[in-house]
This record gives C-alpha cells, structure tokens and sequence, in this order.
C-alpha cells in the first residue's frame, strides 16, 4: 500500500447543533466508538448516549472512519436515542453493529478491505429498515454478519481486487447501479381503465412520466405472475427497475420510454395472442425482461456506424452486433449486482437457461439478421409445434422483433411523434458521419429523406410481411396490429403524393420564372 500522507489527513464535518455551525475533525484512524463520543461532546450530548446522525434529508449516516464528508450548507444531525426511541432488539442490533465496525476497524487498515465492510454492513442496515424485518429475523442477520466477520478473517488481510459488479461497459461512465434508494418512485394505483388500456397496442405512451412508467412495468411483471413465478423480492424487483432505467441514455429515440413502449407492447401481445396458455411462465419472463433490457444503454449511433468508426464496442465484440451484445452485456451486469437480482432465488441451472433465452431475444434485435429470422420462423408457421423447443424460441425471436419496430401499429397521433424522434437520431448520426468522413445512408441523410420516403418502404416490405406471419399464428392481431400498419401505410403514400404534386408545381414555376428572364 502507499503511504501517501493524506491517508492521515483529519476528516471534516459539519453538524447542526442548536441552530448553529460546528465543525468536527477527526482522524481517518478513530475508531466508531471514539467518533461517537466525539459527536456527543460536539452536540452537549451526555457521553455514552445511544446516538444516529441523520443529513438534511433525513437519512442515516454511518457513524465511522468512511462517513461521507459535507458542507457547512448541507448539515448532519445529531439525535439521542436515550429516550427509548429503539426497543431492547434493535438497540442490541445496533450495538452489535458498533462492536464489529470496532473490530474490523482495528483488525484493518486496507482502505478496499474497509470499503468492502461498510458497503456489506450498510446492506444488512437497510435489509432491516427497508424491508421491515421482524424481531425474530435479527437473528438472521446476527448470522451474517458473522459469517462477514468469518470471512474476511480467513483472507488474512490479502489484497481484494475489485469486484466484478464495479466494471463499467458505459461509454459515458454512468454507474450501473441505481442512484436513488428504494423505494423512491411513489406507488401509483392504477385505475381499473389504465390497466384495461395496458393491455391494448392502443395505449398512449406519451402521457406518463418516468416514475409512473416504472410502476406500470412493475405491476405487469406482478400481473402475469413473475414475481410469484421466480419467487423475487418486491424491493429487488424495485431497485432493478430503476437500475435498468438510469441505464437508459438520453436519445431522442432509443431512450427510456421506447424501452417501455417494446415492454407495454411485447405485454400487450402476450395478453391478445393467450400466450400464457400456450407458453410457459418462464417464456414470460423471458420475453418481458428481453424487452425491458433489449436496448440498453444505447449510444444513439447504430451498429453501421460503430463498424465504420472503429469505435470501442466495434472493436471489443468483432463487428458482430456490437450494439446488441453490449445491450446484453450490461442486462447482466445489472441483474450481477446482488440489490438488482431479480433471477436470485432460480436455481443455476434454470438461470442459465434463462440468461441464454434473453441474450438469444436480444441479439435477434440486430436489422441485420430479419431475413433470416423471418425466413426460419416462415419456414415453421404452417406446421408451427408449441412443444418444439426450436419453434417456440423462433417465435419469440419473432415476438421481440415487432415489439422493437411497432411503432406504427399504434395510433397515428402516437406513432408519428416516434417518426420524428427517429429521424432527429439518424441525422445526428448522419452529420457525425459528413464529419467524420464516413459512409452516410441515404435514408439517414436530412438533405435526402422525408418523413414519407422513411416510412413507406420499412412498413411495406419490412413491418406489414412480418406481421402477416405472425397474423398466420395469431389471426386475432388482424384488426387491431395489422390493419393499422396497412392504414399507415396508406396514410404516408398519400403525404408522397401530396409531397411529389408540391415538389413537381415548385419546378414548373421555377422554370416558368427561368424562362421569362430569358424572353426579357
């Protein structure tokens, strides 16, 4: 280890006391029990008070060596718990707490060692207060804790490297776990007509915010019986949400709310095609956290580009789906982190089965392979086999691909606004390539394509053949998914027209113009 002399710099804090400003210094070195009598005295508390320090938001800050520092402008509180405000079990759960901090503080001086502890105590912490644990369930964590202790005295003091849950595959640096606690995003009740309209390609995706589209997809996992299925935590199910969701960038397209467009779509096909009575609930799961997860992290800038520009990505996955393996990629690193593990309690064998179905969904995302997905799943339609591994796995390739590009089966004031989001991506993308110096598609280039141009062609020959496929299977999404792609269709061959007809009388008057500058 180094022996850089600001490890023994003091460490600075700043209380609220009485209304006023008092500054507390103390050596990175204290230990809990020193630090805690410090703040007594600092706070005209009587010395050995059962005592919490709270920050201006009210929560609970970590009396030890690794508190986080503040500022004279962001207060911590210092509260006396002498009045009875803990029962006899928590008070002793506390104390045990302040013993083995004690302890490993002293046994201890590797700062990663350290941080390992504080992370794993502060878990337990929130176990207890985040999930109500009852009096009897203090035992359990008595025995965690335990076998903490057990553990990191069995490494001897060696060297821990850094765990694999910290890598970090975001271009940008964003942390893969979620920033805000849990549970942060209020509980929304769902009327009985929202969760009607859920169910429908019909509903209106641009009337909910962040945290009421994370309640929604939170209550479809609960609705089709996945919690109760892979027996998840609620709170995990939470915090897995709002990890996946601040993994979603910023882009005018591929963003958050497209990602729960694939979801409500992929949940309403699932309820209009009764797949659960022809699939199983594993197959659910499957297909719902494909699409949750299908687009993650998303650069903005499609795999042509990666290729061409030699990015990082294009580099790390051999110009093989770059966007989708890295999509893949962080899903799993998400679910790696033990708050966000939804898949938990599945036994081994079963989790990696479902890792293999999700990553083989998400892959099936890449354009670049929709011939020859369409193509198999054709191949299989007419004689199609619900107990054939290979067809069912066909399908759901199939599945996850039109809820990624269904846009246009909604309603023309839902879909269009999606139209102009995606064209606002390509010619970002298209003037980083003029920049760049490299290839630019025509159908991304502002001075080439039109809203019509750029919907015409994908709904004839891309989304219309792949939806009547699947109508092969599922007749019922005639009227309300097919259809509609065909009034689409309709609706922007008739935008063309009206376009040419302008375009057309513009030159003739150009030309009359040019000819009668000649004549004078």
């Amino acid at each position: 280890m180094g022996s850089s002399s600001s490890s023994y710099a003091p460490k600075t804090i700043y209380l609220d006391v009485d209304g006023k400003v008092q500054k507390v210094a103390f050596s990175r070195h204290c230990s809990p029990c020193d630090i805690k009598e410090l703040l007594c005295s600092s706070s005209n508390i009587p010395r050995n008070t059962a005592i919490m320090m709270v920050d201006p938001e009210g929560a609970l800050v970590s009396i030890d060596p690794t508190m986080p520092t503040n500022s004279p402008n962001s207060l911590y509180k210092v509260i006396s718990l002498s009045t009875g405000q803990l029962g006899e079990k928590e008070d002793m759960f506390q104390n045990l707490l302040s013993q083995v901090a004690e302890q490993f503080s002293r046994a201890f001086r590797i700062n990663e060692l350290k941080t390992e502890v504080t992370n794993r105590l502060a878990m337990l912490e929130k176990r207890v207060e985040l999930e109500g644990l009852k009096v009897v369930e203090i035992e359990k964590c008595k025995n965690d804790l335990k076998k903490l202790r057990d553990e990191m005295t069995s490494r001897g003091g060696g060297r821990v490297g850094n765990c694999p849950c910290k890598y970090n595959f975001s271009d940008d640096g964003k942390k893969l776990n979620p920033r805000r606690d849990v549970p942060s995003y209020p509980k929304y009740t769902l009327s009985q007509e929202t969760i009607e309209a859920l169910k429908k390609p019909t509903f209106d995706v641009w009337h909910w915010e962040h945290n009421e589209m994370l309640s929604c997809l939170e209550y479809m996992y609960h609705d089709l019986g996945l919690v109760k299925e892979f027996n998840m935590n609620p709170i995990t199910l939470k915090r897995w949400l709002l990890g996946i969701q601040e993994n979603y960038r910023s882009n005018p397209f591929h963003n958050f709310r497209h990602c729960f467009c694939v979801s409500q779509m992929m949940y309403g096909m699932i309820n209009l095609c009764n797949l659960p009575e022809k699939m199983t609930l594993t197959d659910m799961g499957i297909l719902m956290t494909a699409a949750v997860c299908h687009d993650l992290d998303h650069p903005g800038y499609n795999n042509t580009y990666q290729i061409n520009a030699r990015t990082e990505l294009a580099v790390r996955y051999n110009d093989i789906s770059p966007l989708e393996n890295h999509h893949c990629a962080v899903a799993f690193q998400i679910l790696s982190l033990p708050e966000c593990n939804i898949f938990a309690n599945v036994e081994l064998e079963a989790y990696k089965q479902i890792r293999q179905a999700i990553i083989t969904l998400i892959l099936a995302t890449d354009m670049a392979r929709h011939g020859e997905i369409l193509d198999s799943f054709k191949h299989k339609v007419d004689s199609f086999d619900f107990t054939n591994e290979e067809h069912v796995t066909c399908l759901k390739m199939v599945l996850i691909k039109c809820c990624d590009i269904s846009n246009e089966v909604r309603p023309t004031e839902v879909a269009e606004p999606w139209v102009d989001c995606l064209l606002e991506e390509y010619f970002m993308q298209s003037d980083r390539e003029k920049t760049e110096g490299l290839p630019v598609a025509p159908f991304m280039d502002r001075d080439k394509v039109t809203k019509p141009t750029a919907q015409i062609g994908f709904i004839k020959f891309v989304l219309i053949p792949m939806f009547e496929t699947v109508m092969k299977l599922f007749p019922q999404i005639e009227e309300i998914m097919v259809q509609p792609l065909r009034d689409s269709r309709d609706h922007y061959e008739e935008l063309k027209q009206i376009d040419d007809a302008m375009t057309e009388a513009q030159k003739k008057k150009t030309e009359n113009m040019s000819l009668g500058g000649k004549k004078k």
